[in-house]
């Protein structure tokens, strides 16, 4: 191994601007120079600034020219805003800054060296939904039964063995475990063989094939090694073995690597992220500086001692302790629940509360949950409230059919040898051509060693139906032309071409349904896209077009809509802060979700989650469980989260409805005085807000005087179900609904007119 010896130059002053305002540790990070650097970075302590800063002084030192630094990122989001704080640190040369993604780096890199392992230049790259529906091919043509075994579970195995490095051969041999892998196992040859022949590579591959051409091709390696005289890799916890390997081999040239990450807040091993990369970090680079970062600029001292009480009891973490100079802050309140509608219907109070009494906005607010399936129930809550709200992680932008078909014909016209792009579209729209026609199409294809594209160029000759070849001739002279007018005008123009002639946004027109017409504006919004790309690069190169948007994540397509609450999984907000956070569903087998039978690996990942959310808010901080939830159809009893019973009692009060029980210490923060009026009281023996101890009986009549005697916590009688609670009025009047919580009969709605209450207290 290549030996070299740690300088300690003295760092030269920096321009003044790039140390104003950096704490001290900061200041280390940002002077450091040469050698590695493991910059660990405790939530709200500033990392993005570090790492723009350090950049900045690196540039400014005359350290390195641009194109000789690699910054390395999780999202394109995050590259993008470092590289304009950078330019207007410095100036215009953060634009030749090697900065993005890892994804988008290598497919850089790949774009450039790919014909040395066997691809062209204009190679596609197939996203999940892409490399699921191959898998689902070669599985039918396996005989394979796609609905016993999901083609995305075992895209998802074959995913996790690629970036572990683990070809098809090793995997036969070695992780053969179930039916499930042995089928695996047969898929995973046939899907590497396919993607080569359609000239494809999947995202797993834009992180693994370097690694291929660095290995077979060291000369290459080492050109690489020379041009990156410092990296830089932003969120290190969340590396996986492959993203490991590959930085390592480019380190190894000028030992200049800095990494910065927070391993409590590592929680995507279910991506193959892999939490000893930060912990080992050191042990790879003995010579490493560390710089702890632990003054945090975020939170307020109540959900700061919150978030590291809990995270205290991991095993695995390196050592640290966030600390802040803010405000001591509000305590933080559990909200307890009799159910999962009931736990909606008081985060909903709440946030209208939080408005209209507090002057928040709704997008000051998140609520956040372990699951995707946790969200309904909420939105089922706002809607009836009338509060607006956007959900993050549902369908993105680009995953839409419309948009995947339009894609799929830009893909052919730069690579025809795309089978999963070619096969999406031949018959979108209809064009007649039948699936027995396309299967012995492909059964050409696969005899003759050939792509399809190829044979169907020759369609007379594969004895296929005859009308169906003269389709199919059609559709290979309609690809042909457009990919002749490549060059010759704007993008935008090619694809309103395309539109037009093969009539795609014409069938929504006819169908004239609300779906089909929001389909075709969202085929005007693709257009709307292309055209500001086509703006921003002054080019038409269609190639790095869709090189661009394969590469989009969820989170960069997140933008804040000012009118709307934040619905959104844990893990879609990491990276994410919110004045007021609502944590939701914190129950045993929820959240955490599994791991309760000596799985204390599982649990410890379930806690740093729990530290990311709580970590999230900036200002309160609410934490929800409720006592049972429908599951599989049938309410079940819950147990709250042993992450509640973790938690400083000194910061946190529990919310019984509007009874409060203050634990200890700590501002009293929003109690009863300020959520009384709102707040489910389901304390049986306190009369509801706004009515006497001592009030007579009365029935319920229906005019506007007496309706405003109901309200969300006022006891009635039902001559049926007995006594019970308000919890929510819809609307008001005759024709209005009223929610009751009964003592023996649980929760039920009613029509108010028909109910025949009578107001007990």
């Amino acid at each position: 191994m290549k030996q070299f010896v740690l300088q300690q130059d003295e760092p030269s002053q920096p321009q003044p601007d790039l140390l104003k305002g950096l704490n001290s540790e900061q200041k280390k990070a940002v002077q450091h120079s040469d050698g590695p650097l493991l910059i660990i970075a405790g939530a709200g302590s500033g990392k993005t600034r570090v790492l723009t800063y350090r950049i900045a002084n690196l540039l400014a030192q005359n350290k390195a020219e641009p194109h000789q630094i690699l910054a390395l990122t999780f999202t394109n989001k995050a590259a993008r805003e470092m590289r304009e704080r950078i330019e207007n640190l410095i100036d215009e040369r953060a634009r030749k800054l090697w900065m993005g993604t890892f994804h988008s780096i290598f497919a850089r890199i790949l774009r450039v060296e790919c014909e040395r392992l066997g691809y062209t230049q204009d190679f596609s790259i197939y996203d999940t939904q892409d490399s699921e529906r191959m898998i689902k091919t070669i599985m039918q043509e396996l005989n394979i039964d796609t609905k016993e075994v999901k083609p995305r579970n075992i895209r998802f195995i074959i995913s996790e063995a690629k970036n572990q490095l683990i070809d098809p051969q090793q995997f036969e041999n070695q992780f053969i475990s179930s039916s499930m892998h042995d089928i695996a196992a047969q898929v995973y040859r046939y899907y590497i063989t396919r993607l080569k022949e359609s000239n494809a590579m999947d995202f797993d591959d834009l992180l693994i094939k370097p690694i291929e051409l660095f290995e077979q091709h060291p000369e290459v390696l080492e050109t690489y090694q020379k041009r990156f005289k410092y990296i830089l890799i932003d969120e290190y916890q969340d590396t996986n073995h492959a993203q490991y390997k590959v930085t390592k081999m480019l380190a190894a040239g000028h030992h200049n690597i800095c990494v910065v990450g927070d391993d409590a807040q590592s929680i995507y091993s279910f991506r193959g992220a892999d939490i000893s990369n930060i912990l080992n970090f050191q042990q790879d680079y003995p010579q490493a500086v560390r710089i702890p970062l632990e003054q945090n600029y975020r939170s307020t001292k109540a959900i700061l001692k919150c978030a590291d009480s809990v995270i205290k009891n991991n095993d695995k973490q390196l050592d640290k302790t966030l600390w802040t100079d803010n405000e001591e802050g509000n305590t933080v309140t559990v909200l307890e629940n009799f159910n999962d509608r009931d736990e909606a219907n008081r985060v909903a109070s709440y946030i209208n509360q939080l408005k209209l009494e507090y002057g928040y906005k709704y997008s000051d607010m998140a609520v956040l949950y372990r699951t995707n399936a946790q969200s309904r129930v909420f939105e089922d809550a706002l809607r009836r409230k009338g509060i607006a709200y956007q959900i993050v992680g549902g369908i993105s932008f680009y995953q839409r059919k419309e948009i995947k078909d339009v894609i799929a014909y830009l893909k052919l016209l730069i690579n025809p040898s795309d089978e999963e792009s070619l096969m999406r579209v031949i018959n979108e729209p209809a064009r007649g051509i039948g699936d027995k026609s396309l299967s012995q199409l492909r059964e050409a294809a696969r005899s003759q060693n050939r792509t399809a594209w190829e044979v169907m160029r020759e369609a007379e000759e594969t004895g296929i139906y005859k009308p169906a070849q003269k389709r199919v001739l059609q559709f290979v002279e309609l690809i042909d032309s457009y990919t002749k007018r490549l060059g010759t005008e704007s993008l935008v123009d090619t694809v309103k071409a395309i539109l037009d002639s093969t009539g795609y946004v014409k069938q929504f027109v006819e169908e004239n349904t609300h779906e089909s017409l929001s389909r075709r504006e969202n085929v005007m919004e693709l257009l709307n896209v292309i055209s500001q790309f086509e703006e921003a690069t002054q080019s038409a190169d269609l190639s790095r077009f869709l090189q661009d948007i394969s590469l989009i994540t969820d989170l960069d397509a997140h933008e804040e809509n000012p009118q709307s609450v934040t619905l959104m999984t844990v893990h879609a907000a990491k990276g994410l802060e919110f004045p007021i956070v609502f944590v939701t569903g914190l129950e045993e087998e929820l959240f955490p979700m599994g791991g309760r039978n000596g799985e204390e690996a599982d649990i410890e990942e379930e806690r740093r989650l729990f530290y990311v959310a709580t970590t999230r808010a900036e200002e309160r901080l609410f934490f929800s469980f409720a006592k049972s939830r429908f599951k599989f159809g049938e309410e079940k009893m819950s147990t709250r989260s042993r992450f509640l019973d973790e938690v400083d009692p000194g910061v946190v009060r529990t919310e019984t409805g509007a009874t409060i029980r203050q634990k200890s210490g700590g501002s009293s923060g929003m109690g009863a005085s300020e959520f009384g009026g709102t707040s489910i009281d389901y304390d049986w023996k306190k009369p509801a807000s706004g009515t006497s101890r001592h009030s007579s009986t009365t029935e319920v009549h229906y005019d506007n005087e007496d309706l405003s005697q109901l309200r969300p916590g006022a006891k009635v009688l039902h001559p049926k179900f007995g006594p019970g609670k308000i919890i929510n009025l819809e609307n008001r009047g005759e024709d209005s609904n009223v929610v009751i919580f009964f003592q023996k009969q649980g929760q039920k709605k009613l029509k108010l007119k028909h109910a025949k209450l009578k107001i007990i207290g």
